[in-house]
């Protein structure tokens, strides 16, 4: 199975490492608007460089487009590579827009591809498991979730993440992760009240999620912060509590800023210290669906329905007001 990468900042190379430890995966090409950037994941793989996208689709023999561009890219991008007749695996968040992600939705099953998208947070073991125990009833009905996730600000890494329009801000590029999650375990969203505060290289949001279970989930993400990039977690049900604080879970803590050949700095990527990082178990998992057409773990219809979640977050931030997405929500899962 042949694959071609676009975008080859930090999770351009994070895909191409991983892609190389998959038996029978085969990188055959990159492209990027920075020639250092592409140049360097060609050396990683020994893809060819290709100077537009149009012509790595058409040349390359891929089977599967990772796109691993700013978010605002997105859509076009896939909708390019789903005409082209190639699968996509697309980082997170699916688009800005819901009606971009339903854009892309609707041309990969008009071409008959596969559309795929990188809500990492399913595959981090600490994770599935207090998902799994939720669903097991070992912490009975729950109650009340916190979770956080903060780190500094990848504006000052990439300046593209500072402009809204382009990254979505804290809210789609960085709370989405624990909106999909919480989607995932906790099922559709009743209400959402919100706050954000944007000042220089301070970007914070906070949510409080009324889930139609009659669980209430406090979130916050926060880019600006000054110290390590760090999650945490803590499930309240009636028969018991959970916790997961990433600074303390861990017995081997790893950061590590990626700079590239080009001289440019790429964006923090949390690392880990399994075997196989949660990017590496993503992708097989994608490329294991695609070899037996089975459902992933996580679906674009998902990865919708989170943003959805993120832009009732915002609209609440914006206005002061509740927002009730709950039938929105009903809706996307029929």
């Amino acid at each position: 199975m042949n694959v071609a990468i676009v975008g080859c900042g930090g999770l351009g190379r994070v895909h191409a490492e991983c892609y190389s430890r998959i038996d029978g995966v085969t990188v055959v090409g990159v492209c990027d608007m920075d020639e250092g950037a592409a140049r360097t994941v060609s050396a990683m793989t020994g893809a060819a460089v290709y100077p537009t996208y149009e012509e790595m689709l058409e040349r390359s023999g891929c089977d599967i487009v990772s796109i691993a561009l700013p978010s605002h890219l997105h859509a076009s991008f896939a909708i390019r590579a789903a005409a082209a007749g190639k699968h996509i695996v697309c980082e997170k968040p699916i688009a800005l827009r819901t009606e971009d992600a339903e854009a892309m939705i609707e041309a990969c099953d008009r071409h008959g591809v596969r559309l795929f998208v990188g809500h990492v947070v399913r595959f981090f073991p600490e994770y599935a498991k207090v998902r799994e125990q939720i669903a097991g009833g070992a912490l009975g009905r729950v109650g009340v979730v916190h979770a956080k996730r903060a780190g500094s600000h990848p504006g000052d890494a990439r300046e593209w993440f500072a402009d809204d329009s382009r990254s979505g801000g804290v809210v789609v590029d960085l709370m989405i992760h624990d909106l999909d999650y919480l989607l995932w375990t906790l099922g559709d969203v009743r209400s959402v009240y919100a706050h954000r505060i944007r000042r220089d290289r301070l970007d914070y949001a906070s949510a409080t999620l009324v889930f139609e279970s009659g669980a209430i989930a406090n979130v916050e993400a926060q880019w600006g912060y000054p110290g390590p990039f760090h999650t945490t977690m803590e499930v309240a049900g009636s028969q018991g509590i959970v916790r997961h604080d990433s600074r303390t879970s861990s017995p081997l803590a790893i950061r590590r800023t990626v700079t590239g050949e080009s001289g440019g700095p790429f964006v923090e990527v949390p690392q880990r210290p399994e075997l196989r990082s949660p990017y590496e178990l993503e992708l097989r998992h994608f490329i294991d669906c695609i070899r037996d057409g089975s459902e992933p773990i996580v679906t674009a219809r998902d990865a919708c329905r989170a943003l959805r979640l993120a832009e009732a977050v915002l609209e609440s931030a914006s206005t002061g007001r509740v927002v009730y997405p709950g039938s929105q929500a009903k809706e996307e899962t029929r």
